[in-house]
């Protein structure tokens, strides 16, 4: 175990509760101060619930000590990115048009969470509406990187990223429609994954595109996402984009090592569609090495050009999500932050006949990454091709945000996960790789990445707060 509470991860935290060394109400107080301590720096939370957590830790001991854990996460806090309901709050989305946007019932994820015993104790900053961030116009301020405030957390599920790469929280959920899990994991040095489309159901959080958007798990460490996502997924007959797949263990080939499976590596990705910056594609080439070394077979693969996906991701999101903002957009324009109005304006003239032709177009891309599945378990990619721009330079972060792997995976809907690979030079920032399995294949890109996690040197770096 870690010397101090706010160290453990999920998983070390919820085998510490299971055998009585420490108490749900225990682990609680100690998150607590330090939440205390670093959110003035931090800016995680818009809504901080910790009393009434409070409560719930103090029931949860007792049902603990009485007949032991309901589940592996019994007691144990999870962060709400402030899109997702929770029942008896608010959900402001971020944003002027919902602060009183009061909640009676919670998201079908918090339900599953809840009724396995997890705990709520804060609901958590994003870019407004999942979309217009960091902006500094807003009732609330833009989360900030843990390993360096003076840099850009990632978003959309900027407040989720943070607080769990602080060490504030172990676990938090986040959202993902063009890679708002996986960029603030990325960025904050966690692990972040968007499982296979309607794997985990959407009921309940604010959508941004209908046929996009995944809820999912950031955590410190591999065991702990794949434990929290055993728990969040399953389907959900009220929400239309439910998959029918049953929920399983996740983490049961975690221990199986590499041999016997092959990965394609995505190269062109990062070196030719959107050139990464030198160390993010040397920090990729000595993770390819490493899975190579712990027996992996690496394959290179090439699939449609990242600006294919990226324009077929646009046409998608922006249509949709003029559907769900269109009338504010056009009757109270002055409640959205001016990014936000820059990002969701555009969709009120995307044409019917760019959507279709987008979503025809998004077939043939989900056929062409089956083919290349054909003869790989698992695609290695880059995530981000920059470290972390500063929080405060809007011309940096227009330019770094769209410079990602991410997007594709969205567009196919394929399960994907990411992971710290190394630190930048000049500011020590994360640095990512991404893992993409088939659909439904989630154990398999948790097989690889806890190896990968056990031979590289990052999983219990943190930053110095």
């Amino acid at each position: 175990m870690h010397g101090e509470l706010h160290e453990l991860t999920l998983a070390e935290a919820s085998a510490a509760i299971a055998k009585r060394r420490i108490a749900p109400l225990e682990y609680l107080d100690a998150l607590r101060a330090r939440f205390d301590a670093l959110e003035p720096r931090l800016n995680t939370t818009i809504l901080p619930l910790w009393d009434a957590a409070r409560d719930e830790a103090k029931k949860a001991g007792r049902r603990i000590a009485r007949s032991g854990p309901r589940s592996p996460i019994d007691g144990l806090p999870v962060g709400l990115k402030d899109i997702i309901d929770l029942a008896g709050q608010v959900t402001t989305c971020h944003s002027r048009h919902l602060l009183t946007n009061m909640k009676t019932e919670d998201a079908a994820v918090v339900a599953r969470l809840r009724a396995a015993g997890a705990l709520f104790p804060v609901k958590l900053a994003t870019h407004e509406f999942a979309i217009g961030g960091p902006a500094f116009d807003l009732p609330f301020p833009p989360a900030r990187n843990p390993w360096n405030t003076a840099h850009h957390p990632g978003g959309s599920s900027s407040g989720s990223g943070s607080i769990v790469g602080a060490n504030i929280l172990p676990a938090a959920l986040g959202t993902d429609t063009g890679g708002s899990v996986r960029h603030p994991a990325s960025h904050c040095g966690i692990v972040g994954m968007k499982a296979t489309y309607g794997l985990v159901s959407r009921r309940g959080v604010f959508p941004l595109a209908y046929t996009l958007d995944h809820v999912g798990p950031m955590t410190k460490d591999v065991a702990s996402n794949a434990m929290l996502l055993s728990v969040m997924a399953g389907h959900d007959v009220q929400d239309p984009g439910s998959a029918a797949h049953k929920a399983e263990n996740y983490g049961r080939h975690m221990k199986k090592g590499l041999k016997g499976l092959t990965i394609g590596f995505v190269r062109h990705f990062h070196e030719s569609d959107q050139p990464a910056a030198p160390e993010v594609a040397a920090a990729l080439e000595t993770a390819a090495k490493l899975l190579a070394k712990e027996g992996a077979t690496m394959k290179n693969i090439t699939l449609p050009s990242l600006n294919e996906f990226a324009g077929v991701n646009r046409a998608i999101l922006m249509g949709e999500a003029a559907a769900i903002h269109g009338r504010w957009l056009r009757e109270a324009p002055e409640g959205y932050s001016n990014l936000t109005r820059k990002r969701l304006a555009p969709g009120l003239f995307v044409r019917a006949e760019d959507y279709v032709q987008a979503q025809r177009r998004r077939r043939e891309l989900i056929a062409a990454v089956e083919a290349a599945f054909a003869g790989v378990d698992l695609l290695l990619t880059a995530s981000s091709m920059d470290p972390a721009c500063r929080i405060d330079d809007p011309e940096a972060v227009e330019i770094t945000y769209p410079r990602q792997a991410r997007t594709p995976f969205n567009v196919t809907g394929h399960p994907a996960m990411t992971m710290m690979c190394g630190l930048s030079k000049a500011e020590g920032l994360p640095l990512a790789l991404q893992l993409v399995g088939r659909f439904f294949d989630e154990a398999t890109i948790y097989r690889a990445a806890a190896a990968y996690e056990r031979a590289a040197p990052w999983k219990d770096l943190r930053p110095a707060l």
